[in-house]
């Protein structure tokens, strides 16, 4: 059971409980031992995502708690929304939006990789490259909230492709193999199924908003776009811990000449990479990089994610 009062929330243990978590623990990396009532304060009108664990530290759902997260991975995060919560619905468009299914067989990975692409009518005039493609494609519904912005001539006929990885850490974490896959691969099929657009884009959240920085960086010829949503900029290289590895995408843009990029970036302030996305959109303006930088309160989810879509599109695509 939760308590909610203004700014503080006080998680009352169920049986079993002796931890809890969430994104203001950054999940499992320090779970707060809990035996009695605890209470917590939060940034005003706050979304929160939060679970228990067991004494094996097994997560589960606070029992009492009927709110479901909007996670398409897990099923034990329950939310709390506090007092002033607003939650800032993208438009809806006015007929049912076509997706279609495409397979290629990958000489970069050796095996046959799926893609999702929205062609909007009229032709498009920019491609957006998702990552984590079917979580945007399913639970944000990013098709949607395209062509419902499109048809309020908010932005200009944007195509979209929804990427889909196999093991997401791996690919996208500076991999070459990932970055051969979507340049000389899913580009080149899908114009010539869909014809080429004069500019193009990638968006992705957490580690895929790092891949889309780095692919960014790495080719500022190819995409004119980018959107990172919670980026995970700890990361390095050499390195392989997502928590503790030094920024090196932002010192790597730091150092070298600034580059024709639009940047959209945005952030939860429940969750460890606010820092790091703050020193990235500071680097950013002292590079004098065209770029919007926004923090909502809320954390590492979808909730955080699915109202930046409206705002990240007409920022990058609009009229």
């Amino acid at each position: 059971m939760v308590e909610v009062h203004n700014r503080h929330v006080t998680f009352h243990p169920p049986a079993g409980a002796r931890f809890l978590v969430g994104d203001f623990t950054d999940w499992n990396r320090r779970p707060i031992p809990i035996q009695a009532p605890l209470t917590l304060e939060f940034p005003a009108g706050a979304y929160v995502e939060y679970a228990f664990l067991d004494e094996n530290q097994q997560p589960f759902p606070d029992p009492d708690n009927p709110h479901k997260a909007q996670n398409p991975w897990w099923t034990y995060p329950r939310a709390i929304e506090l007092p002033g919560f607003r939650y800032n619905a993208p438009p809806q468009p006015s007929r049912a939006v076509e997706v279609h299914r495409h397979r290629l067989e990958s000489r970069a990975f050796g095996s046959t990789r799926r893609y999702y692409v929205y062609n909007p009518e009229p032709p498009a005039q920019a491609t957006l490259f998702v990552h984590d493609g079917v979580a945007y494609y399913r639970t944000a519904r990013l098709a949607e909230v395209a062509q419902g912005l499109l048809e309020q001539g908010a932005i200009k006929p944007v195509r979209i492709v929804f990427i889909e990885p196999e093991d997401r850490r791996s690919e996208y974490w500076f991999s070459p193999a990932y970055e051969q896959h979507v340049l000389e691969e899913i580009i080149p099929a899908v114009e010539a199924h869909y014809g080429p657009t004069a500019e193009k884009g990638l968006l992705g959240a957490s580690l895929g908003g790092l891949v889309s920085a780095w692919l960014g960086w790495r080719h500022p010829q190819t995409f004119q776009k980018i959107a990172t949503q919670s980026a995970c900029l700890t990361a390095a290289p050499e390195g392989g811990d997502s928590f503790t590895d030094p920024e090196w995408l932002t010192e790597q843009y730091q150092t070298t000449p600034a580059l024709p990029l639009r940047f959209y970036c945005e952030t939860g302030q429940i969750e460890w990479l606010l820092a790091p996305n703050r020193r990235f959109a500071a680097m950013l303006a002292d590079k004098g990089y065209a770029h919007a930088y926004l923090e909502r309160p809320s954390g590492h989810n979808w909730m955080t994610w699915r109202q930046g879509l409206a705002p990240a599109l007409v920022y990058l695509f609009g009229n």
